[in-house]
């Protein structure tokens, strides 16, 4: 059964990179056909052949897709007022070019903490475009040490959530794997970051892009906003969940005051406040009318609908995976194996990551199957098998990923170019990751 599971996996991805790269069938298309594939391959019944990928595909667009949406509301806004040239004018007028890949890192690696991976890439891409075009270099060069800083945030740090519930199920310290955590995230971004992308740029030298969504005629206005207004709209939704988490840290979120920050700190309806506000600090206030900012929120919408499907198809293809047992077959028995822990948790989390795509998936379920392997660890090294399971969730995103088709889209690469940067990006983190974390379990 084992082995059925495995081959349904590869004939379904098989079937999608074929589809995408021999046939060029759109990459909707190719994932729904690719994920009925490995139902057969699986063993399911016809009459269930997209049952788990119309849930997932509803479940990713009412998380990930609104995101996505509000997102775009707000890079619009921020591009058509000058707010995103302010705020690009103001770092390159401080930081020298050579310098701007590490200046990208380091808002990721600042940002990253508080917010889920997918909101900071909608928040972080209009900064990142524009850096690329005004500075005239590669897009990949400022844009994977910003991924890799949120990348590595997202997987190794809580309070996202993947770390939070490992930590819950393996009985690690909260504090102590927070501060380990920084520590390996560190050298990960440093190295999958400024210094991978040095190379990769060479390798997919393209310009940036104009933004989804985004016009370049309406860019030109008689007022633009302050770099304080601009640099809010950007961070509010960041100091809003960062808010949040603090509350919960604190055990306080019971009270009537925690309740509220935690409600305005949840993902949705902290951007659906900072939509709102760029409405009024890059539209009304800047000169312009009702029926102007109305328009450019409209705007905002129909670019990104290629977007929201392929995204959504990825996360249909990864619940068919998560619901046909592959993760569990496989894991299983890799967690049986004499493998010393921390190497045996990074290996039972790539796994599940390769099946299902899903980052937080890898990080819950490789918690959950080595949770007795942890019994007899010292603190520390439970701590380091939270790191270790967290840094094997992030390695090789591919076709069944929804972030590799956010990145490939938002970037306007090929697949092949994704490949090359983002996913080599994923494992170059991930391998860093697990030799830091070796490297930490023989000194503390």
């Amino acid at each position: 059964m084992t082995t059925q599971l495995v081959l349904a996996a590869l004939a379904g991805i098989a079937v999608i990179v074929a589809l995408i790269v021999w046939l060029k069938v759109h990459p909707f298309l190719s994932l729904m056909a690719g994920a009925g594939v490995m139902a057969i391959a699986a063993g399911m019944p016809y009459t269930e052949l997209f049952t788990s990928f119309t849930t997932g595909f509803g479940t990713t667009v009412a998380g990930v897709g609104l995101l996505i949406v509000l997102g775009s509301i707000v890079g619009t806004l921020l591009i058509s007022s000058g707010g995103a040239d302010v705020i690009v004018d103001t770092i390159l007028d401080k930081t020298p070019l050579q310098r701007l890949p590490w200046a990208m890192a380091l808002i990721a690696f600042v940002v990253g903490i508080p917010l889920f991976f997918e909101v900071g890439v909608v928040i972080l891409i209009p900064v990142v475009m524009y850096a690329a075009r005004r500075a005239n270099l590669p897009v990949i060069l400022l844009g994977i040490p910003a991924l890799a800083g949120l990348s590595a945030l997202h997987g190794l740090v809580p309070p996202h959530p993947g770390p939070l519930i490992a930590i819950d199920a393996l009985g690690a310290n909260l504090g102590l794997t927070l501060g380990l955590g920084l520590i390996v995230a560190i050298p990960c971004v440093v190295i999958a970051g400024p210094l991978l992308a040095k190379v990769q740029a060479k390798w997919v030298p393209i310009p940036a892009r104009e933004l989804l969504g985004s016009d370049e005629n309406a860019r030109q206005s008689d007022r633009r906003p302050s770099f304080g207004a601009a640099i809010l709209v950007v961070l509010l939704p960041v100091i809003l969940m960062l808010a949040r988490t603090v509350v919960e840290m604190a055990g306080q979120e019971e009270g009537q005051v925690g309740r509220a920050v935690v409600f305005l700190g949840t993902p949705l309806i902290a951007l659906l406040i900072t939509v709102v506000t760029a409405m009024f600090l890059m539209g009304f206030n800047v000169g312009r009318s009702r029926a102007e900012v109305g328009s450019l929120v409209g705007s905002a919408l129909p670019p990104i609908a290629g977007i929201l499907l392929i995204v959504a198809a990825g996360g249909g293809f990864k619940q068919t995976l998560v619901d046909s047992g592959i993760a569990d077959a496989i894991a299983s028995g890799i967690a049986q194996a004499a493998i010393p822990p921390l190497l045996a948790g990074w290996i039972v989390a790539v796994l599940i990551r390769l099946a299902t795509g899903s980052a937080t998936v890898a990080t819950i379920t490789a918690g959950g199957i080595m949770a007795p392997l942890a019994a007899g660890l010292s603190p520390s090294h439970t701590a380091l098998l939270v790191l270790a399971i967290g840094a094997g969730s992030v390695f090789f995103s591919h076709v069944n990923d929804a972030g590799f088709w956010m990145v490939k889209e938002y970037f306007g690469m090929t697949v092949g170019q994704t490949f090359k940067t983002w996913s080599l990006m994923e494992t170059v983190l991930s391998v860093t990751g697990l030799a830091c974390v070796l490297l930490l379990g023989l000194v503390v």
